[in-house]
């Protein structure tokens, strides 16, 4: 498990130094080695869980919906709308963003040479059918007109964002953006909202930082009851017996203590750990040592961390039980 959690911690780590890399520079320009002296990780490390710089690119494309923070419901869905594109445009800014979303959108709006081969109608199209469907439920709660076209809706309101931001990082660096989304939908609302409605919802744009501030506690709060929940469902399984070890006796069996391959060691890597690096503290820590059992024999000792103390013994049972196979 902790394995585990270091390695999503480094993918993290990894991802955000490219996005905030391509938001400064774009795609053409971006080099790995600039994506590693800003993440401070290894060669070996980044070429573990990318293979290259479009495979990192496109991931960072991929991440661009799921790195926003869940807004909290709202009783109209067309102010949830809103918030949302408030919430975005918040993250958007230079001292308030948040750098996979900055990376993404520079990524998306750029266009690029052919020749990068990058999917740029990933988030465009996550966007598109995620307007779509807060704009369905609000016509089916009677909030939109009628006359309405969702389907429409959604790719206008897609569309207006992007051209937005853009004329607001070209003219003030996304400083006034969130006032520039808020003249957007007080614009565009009153074409598509029931009268009653359109005079309910809020447009200001001091409105995203109180969205952001309960975003974050809902994301903290979701997180919460996520770890307690896992916690839950591991002291129960511990409850039935316990997770084995290694299991029978047999040719070929190997147990590597805490899962998962070091990704120093991973084929092609370029293991350049360094002292206190971050990649360097997986090398080591993570190299982990093993429990081997080949050709029916078992080598019987000590399980040695990254940091050359003893974590476990292999039992006297077990001991015997090796001998009395061999």
């Amino acid at each position: 498990m902790a394995r585990q959690e270091r390695a999503i911690r480094t993918r993290r780590a990894i991802l955000v130094a490219a996005a905030q890399v391509f938001d400064e520079v774009g795609y053409e320009a971006a080099t790995i080695s600039d994506v590693l002296k800003k993440s401070g990780m290894t060669k070996g490390a980044l070429y573990f869980h990318f293979t290259s710089k479009e495979e990192l690119a496109q991931a960072v494309l991929a991440g661009q919906v799921d790195s926003l923070p869940r807004v909290p419901e709202q009783e109209l869905k067309l102010q949830q709308s809103l918030d949302e594109a408030l919430l975005l445009a918040y993250l958007l800014k230079q001292d308030t963003g948040d750098p996979i979303v900055q990376g993404s959108v520079r990524l998306t709006v750029d266009q690029g040479s052919p020749k990068d081969h990058l999917n740029r109608r990933v988030p465009m199209q996550a966007w598109q059918e995620h307007t779509h469907a807060l704009f369905r439920e609000a016509k089916a709660k009677g909030e939109v007109l009628p006359h309405a076209d969702v389907d429409a809706l959604a790719k206008l309101f897609v569309g207006a964002f992007t051209g937005v931001q853009v004329l607001s990082r070209i003219m003030t660096g996304r400083a006034d953006l969130a006032e520039r989304v808020a003249d957007l939908y007080r614009h565009l609302m009153p074409s598509i909202a029931v009268p009653g409605i359109l005079v309910r919802l809020d447009f200001s744009p001091e409105r995203a930082a109180r969205v952001y501030v309960d975003a974050m506690r809902l994301r903290e709060a979701e997180a919460e009851a996520e770890t307690e929940a896992e916690a839950e469902a591991e002291a129960e399984t511990e409850a039935q017996g316990g997770v084995e070890v290694g299991g029978e006796v047999g040719a070929g069996v190997v147990e590597r203590v805490g899962g998962g391959l070091d990704p120093e060691s991973a084929p092609g890597a370029a293991p350049e750990a360094g002292p206190g690096s971050e990649a360097g503290s997986e090398a080591g820590s993570e190299a982990g040592s093993e429990v081997r059992r080949e050709g029916g024999s078992e080598a019987v000792g000590e399980v040695v961390d990254g940091g050359g103390q003893a974590s476990r013994t292999v039992s006297a049972a077990s001991a015997e039980a090796v001998t009395a196979a061999q």
